[in-house]
């Protein structure tokens, strides 16, 4: 049974009716609504309704969706800032010398992308020329987020204004010269100009984000105002697939990041076709950010569609664009005048009545080019209303068409993404529709020359003027280099005097460390610790009430353990920024802190500590990013290894994170196995990344969750520590003839190889020097230095091979991660080489039980020695027979 309104009387229980009688005449309203004009006059009336409640305040849920219009009608635009006419020649200007820059390259099968920038050209050109703020003006100016396929425009531009040279713009894609440019936005490759890697898709709107959050968390600090600062995203509909991409929108609104806009080119087209070939991708983006809180702008229709709208009394236009899908809609840009009549217009006879009206000019015209995003009055509007909007951040929604002003043979064509050039007809074609003055003589070469109105023309000079009232070029990258001081020694020497009998994890040893630097009167304030929720698991619960966890609202509510030591403390100057379960978030955290000393003349120190398994295995790619981004400062796995994680099993067992590191060229890696070593390492890389010669790489570091005593540091280690590798503890020989081994251990692994050590000598009167190989990965990188030396004619000796210099017997390297990690460095040891490692997956057991599993224990160690010295023929084949059997092996 049913009430009238037709709902079922369980689910009005929820929302008790105060006056059935006045519900049921409101219902009985909209169905005669419906049955007297239909039920599209019906969903409008509501539509409104829901509208006019919103504008009004009532608290009502938000429309997801609204008609596949423009946000804001022609009648509503702001007075245009700009003389439009001149800003279309540079435009012009601009689109051929992307277009020129990469057909030129293509005689060198470089390749380029010709269509991304084609279709996106004025949502780019009325930034620049209206609203992208620079760096020489007050504050840090705008952070430009730019479309990696888009990058041949904006190198048009940089050359349009004198930044870039002929020469530059011919070496495209082609760097190992020196003077080429790099085929996307790199920041490592083009400091100067790049200040945001984004062609990895997804990680780029992901950064925004971050990027705008921390503006606010450097302002809420009190260390710099951001207040002028706003990031501008560029992306295609086709990159929010990416789940990065949509990742952290709920993020962006709950914090009210009104900084921050989103400008997504809707050409409707993804690398190999359709975004949404049966369905609406701008209907689907509306939703998803409406829903998380965003502002939505859609620009969709160029001027050319205004008549359109006025003739459709009926509403059958809109309700026509809201059924097509975006593959036939990109269909209707390649067909003729009379297949729209037929297939768009021919669905309803309303439609086929308004078409009466239409001249084909203005069908072709409207279906063809007019769109929002081609239209500079329109972005601008869209800019505008962006701006000026408080309390959420905005995305824009705007649709163009992929290869628009490219010709007949790339627009809205599926392959034009992988069309590298265009013909000299093709582009004496462009020259006409954008009327530039280019002359047929300059093709005489058979090459498509690069054109340029000259350095004093009045574009120059325009676009000179426009920048310079912004603050100055842009995009553009500076640093204004201020080393740190170095911190106080009494924060280092607490590590180094060791832990006498008490046990301590080297996770804990860490965050003790880096708690006392954050009380370092000159720069504590400029550590930002970050961490994806875990952080009692790492110890840090103790940095709550201290340092405080960030919150741009502060803290509303009265937390559960107010009454406890360590509290959950939230601020809106916190310090440490505390994220949900992303790892993805925290890494574009630690992006954003570690490139500000760049972004806002900024230095900050962030480390960011993590389970060492979900790091490099699931936000590798972003640790690329932050070194093509040049970024600075430590990450640390912790409960790093194979088997310290008791009971966690496969998916949290790490054995392999140091050997991905090892291929990122700014990482330097390092295991250390005792508190006082990670006090030097800590301490040197402050030096190499903060102090007067800054070098641009950032520190991995791996700790564990083992509780084990500390020793003291012993005299003399620290430059081994840094280097890589030092000797521990030296054996004591038995006999004058002992047979006699070198171990190599890092992280947990040495505690292994010092029982180990004496297990051989006490059972098999074999010595035994125990290394600690704090890098695996450092010794290999300045041994590989020291090869490229040899092909320059200088002979320089590896400091492992130097360390390990007339140390007796064979050497054998054990650690908590698999074999390949210690046998980087195997070529350059002459001693015999082997080595033990938790090759395989992981498993849940005890420690001891999985160290046994896996072959690393003391004990099996002792017997991979002794099998080591018997093929020497430095013991007998009976001896490691019988230790398997005497240990259990």
């Amino acid at each position: 049974m049913t009430d009238p309104v037709g709902k079922l009387p369980s689910e009005l229980d929820q929302l008790p009716d105060r006056d059935p009688e006045e519900t049921a005449e409101w219902a009985a309203s909209l169905d005669a609504v419906t049955k007297a004009a239909g039920p599209h006059r019906a969903a409008y009336l509501m539509r409104r309704s829901l509208q006019h409640a919103e504008g009004a305040g009532l608290a009502l849920p938000k429309l997801l969706e609204t008609d596949y219009v423009n946000s804001i009608p022609t009648a509503a635009e702001p007075a245009f800032d700009g003389d439009l006419e001149m800003e279309s020649r540079i435009t012009a200007w601009n689109r051929w010398n992307a277009a020129a820059m990469v057909t030129r390259g293509s005689r060198f099968g470089v390749g380029g992308h010709i269509a991304t920038f084609a279709s996106a050209a004025w949502l780019y050109e009325t930034g620049f020329n209206h609203f992208f703020r620079g760096k020489e003006g007050d504050g840090s100016g705008d952070q430009l987020y730019v479309q990696g396929h888009a990058s041949p425009g904006i190198y048009a531009r940089a050359f349009l204004d004198g930044r870039l040279s002929e020469q530059q713009l011919d070496n495209f894609r082609q760097e190992s010269g020196g003077d080429g440019l790099p085929s996307y936005p790199h920041p490592r490759r083009l400091p100067w100009l790049w200040e945001f890697p984004t062609v990895s898709m997804g990680l780029g709107p992901l950064s925004a984000i971050y990027q705008a959050r921390f503006n606010r968390y450097l302002a809420n600090r009190n260390i710099k105002d951001t207040s002028n600062s706003h990031v501008w995203a560029f992306l295609g509909d086709g990159e929010m697939d990416e789940p990065e991409s949509t990742a952290a929108l709920a993020l962006a609104a709950r914090e009210q990041l009104d900084n921050l806009t989103f400008v997504i080119n809707c050409n409707l087209q993804r690398l190999d076709g359709p975004v949404r070939a049966n369905f609406r991708v701008v209907q689907e983006l509306e939703g998803a950010f409406r829903g998380a809180g965003w502002n939505v702008i859609k620009t969709l229709w160029g001027n050319a569609w205004d008549e359109l709208f006025q003739l459709d009394t009926t509403g059958a236009l809109v309700r026509r664009l809201r059924e097509v899908p975006d593959a036939q809609f990109q269909t209707y840009a390649t067909r003729d005048v009379a297949y729209i009549r037929e297939h768009f217009f021919g669905a309803e006879p309303a439609l086929a009545e308004l078409a009466k009206l239409l001249t084909d000019a203005k069908i072709a015209e409207c279906f063809y080019t007019s769109r929002g995003g081609h239209e500079a009055r329109k972005v601008y509007a869209a800019y505008r209303a962006a701006v000026e909007h408080k309390g959420a951040p905005t995305v824009i929604l705007a649709q163009t068409v992929k290869g628009y002003t490219l010709g007949k043979g790339f627009e809205s064509k599926n392959a034009n993404h992988q069309m590298k050039k265009l013909s000299i007809d093709e582009f004496k074609g462009m020259r006409e529709l954008l009327g530039l003055p280019i002359p047929d003589s300059a093709f005489a070469d058979g090459q498509v020359p690069y054109g340029h109105p000259g350095a004093d023309s009045p574009e120059v000079r325009y676009l000179q003027e426009r920048r310079a009232a912004l603050g100055g070029p842009a995009p553009a990258r500076r640093v204004h280099a201020v080393a740190l001081p170095e911190p106080e020694e009494r924060a280092f020497a607490a590590l180094k005097k060791g832990s006498g009998k008490q046990e301590m994890a080297t996770t804990m040893a860490f965050v003790r460390l880096v708690k006392d630097l954050m009380r370092d009167k000159q720069t504590g304030r400029r550590w930002v610790p970050i961490v994806p929720d875990e952080a009692r698991t790492f110890g840090m619960e103790s940095l709550f009430p201290s340092a405080g966890i960030y919150s741009p609202l502060g803290q509303t509510y009265e937390p559960v353990d107010r009454d406890q030591l360590m509290y959950y403390k939230e601020a809106k100057d916190g310090q440490i920024l505390n994220e949900g379960i992303t790892e993805a978030g925290a890494m574009a955290d630690f992006i954003a802190a570690a490139t500000s000393y760049a972004t806002h003349g900024e230095t900050m120190i962030p480390f960011y500590i993590f389970y060492s398994m979900f790091g490099w295995q699931r936000t590798g790619d972003q640790m690329w990013q932050l070194a093509d981004q040049l970024g600075k400062g430590f990450i640390v796995g912790a409960t790093a290894g194979r088997t310290t994680l008791t009971g966690e099993g496969l998916q949290h067992a790490d054995g392999h994170s140091h050997l991905i590191a090892a291929t990122n060229p700014a990482s330097l890696n390092y295991d250390p196995a005792f508190a006082y070593e990670i006090a030097v390492i800590v301490k040197d890389g402050l030096r190499r990344m903060y102090g007067p010669e800054a070098e641009n790489v950032f520190y991995y570091l791996t700790v564990y969750n083992e509780p084990k005593p500390q020793p003291a540091m012993p005299e003399g280690v620290e430059e081994g520590i840094v280097k890589g590798l030092y000797r521990f503890k030296e054996g004591t020989p038995a006999t004058a003839d002992a047979p006699r081994l070198q171990l190599l251990a890092s992280g947990t692994a040495i505690h292994w190889a010092l029982e180990a050590q004496e297990l051989l000598a006490a059972d098999w009167g074999v010595t035994a020097d125990v290394w600690s190989a704090t890098s695996w990965g450092e010794l290999r990188r300045e041994a590989l230095e020291c090869d490229e030396a040899l092909l320059r004619g200088e002979q320089r000796v590896p400091y492992v091979t130097q360390a390990l210099d007339g140390a007796p017997g064979p050497v054998l390297a054990v650690s908590d991660w698999m074999r390949q990690v210690p046998d980087q460095i195997s070529q350059w040891v002459e001693q015999d080489w082997s080595s033990l490692g938790t090759d395989g997956f992981g498993l849940s057991d005890t420690r001891d039980a999985a160290r046994r599993h896996f072959g690393v224990d003391a004990q099996s160690i002792t017997v991979a020695a002794l099998a080591q010295l018997a093929r020497r023929g430095e013991v007998t084949a009976s001896a490691v027979k019988e230790a398997r059997e005497k240990y259990g092996l």
